[in-house]
Formats: C-alpha cells, sequence, structure tokens
C-alpha cells in the first residue's frame, strides 16, 4: 500500500501524457486550456461564494439563528430533536465549515457519545450543505433558474434531520 500512494499520481501523469503522445495529441495544449477554463470556473463561482459567506457570518452574528431555533424547539421536539441541535439543523444546508463549527461546540459541551452528539454526527452524515452546493455547481456553468433543485434538496435536508433524532433514539432504547 506505501507504494501505491507513492507512485499512484506520478504513474496516472506518465500515462496520461505517454497515451497524448500515442495519440498524436498536444498534451501541453491541452493541459494549458483545461486549465485555463478551470481558472474561469473559478471567477464565475467566487462571487456567490463570497455573498454565500457574507451572509452566513451576518446571520450567525445577527442572533437570527437562535431566534429562529427557539421558535421551531416546540414543533422540532416532537420528533424527538433536542433544542441544542436546532442551530446545526438550521444551518447545515447553509454551510458546511459553521456547521461543522457548531458540531464541534456540540461535542465539548455534551460529549460526541451523548444523545445530542450522536444526532448531531447522524445529521452531518445524511444532509447536505444545499445552498453551498447550488452555488458551486449552478454557478460554474451559468445555471441561475434552480427550478425545483431548491425544494427538492430541503426536503431532503428535512427528511435527514428529523430522521436523524428518530433513529438515534431508537437505537438508544
Amino acid at each position: 500500500m506505501k507504494y501505491i500512494s507513492v507512485y499512484a499520481i506520478p504513474v496516472f501523469i506518465v500515462s496520461f501524457i505517454v497515451f497524448g503522445l500515442i495519440r498524436k495529441v498536444n498534451v501541453y495544449e491541452c493541459f494549458v486550456e483545461g486549465a485555463k477554463s478551470g481558472v474561469e470556473s473559478m471567477f464565475g463561482i467566487i462571487a456567490p461564494l463570497v455573498g454565500l459567506m457574507v451572509a452566513i457570518s451576518m446571520f450567525r452574528e445577527s442572533g437570527a439563528l437562535e431566534i429562529i431555533a427557539k421558535a421551531l424547539s416546540p414543533i422540532l421536539s416532537y420528533v424527538g430533536l433536542p433544542a441544542e441541535v436546532l442551530p446545526l439543523s438550521i444551518l447545515r444546508p447553509i454551510s458546511g465549515s459553521a456547521s461543522l463549527a457548531l458540531v464541534t461546540d456540540i461535542f465539548k459541551t455534551y460529549g460526541p457519545d451523548s444523545q445530542i452528539g450522536k444526532i448531531a454526527s447522524v445529521m452531518m452524515g445524511s444532509t447536505e450543505t444545499t445552498f453551498y452546493t447550488i452555488a458551486v455547481y449552478f454557478g460554474a456553468v451559468g445555471i441561475k433558474n434552480t427550478r425545483h433543485t431548491i425544494p427538492s434538496a430541503l426536503s431532503a435536508d428535512l427528511t435527514g434531520i428529523i430522521f436523524s433524532a428518530l433513529i438515534v433514539s431508537l437505537m438508544l432504547k
């Protein structure tokens, strides 16, 4: 395994170059075109990402996250979702790094083996950073009309959030 990890990438690169030379393709020119396309894509998604990161920071610092969590607490406690993971359930579809910071706080406060820690762990694994993913992938190809993507993805996130609490509750009994 040690040798595979050391030689895998160089062998991969050399095989691409050899294959290109056999097929009489200008490998360097193809590489430059691909790199140029990658840079153009990067510049195309920077603006939506910066906007998303600023909005997330403003949302967290304004206290709106806690207000929304308190408002939703009675509803979601019905399915066994503790108030301590409500901020995570709200922030997870928006930002992976912010939700990772919340999970780290949950682990420090309640422990990773607590019911709250387990719900947070399952939630992190069964939900997606919907808005980040849409901003990156749709922005990279210039799609402005997401149509049914956001409602479908958010309903999948909601399902993951609710079932995180239900599954952990069933497994701990």
